[in-house]
């Protein structure tokens, strides 16, 4: 069962697995191609995922572990250097 925690070390793993940068969308292929079990037995969580993992992002952002929006491409995520 995957928690509202969990969703930071999955985005970070996806973005890491695409290169470094990886679109929302990306994101959430991945998410969904790795962890669809998971999700589907995390209760609520399985109908808020896609929204989580924006927060989720946003804390890796504030934590320094990925780059900031503003020198960022719009949309998307990448792990800082």
């Amino acid at each position: 069962m995957i928690s509202k925690k969990d969703l930071s070390q999955m985005v970070f793993e996806a973005v890491e697995k695409n290169g470094g940068a990886a679109t929302i969308i990306d994101v959430a292929k991945y998410l969904w191609a790795n962890y669809e079990r998971d999700l589907h037995s995390s209760g609520n969580l399985f109908f808020t995922w896609q929204y989580d993992m924006r927060w989720a992002a946003q804390s890796l952002r504030d934590t320094g572990m990925f780059r900031p929006a503003n020198v960022s491409p719009r949309g998307v995520w990448e792990i800082a250097v």
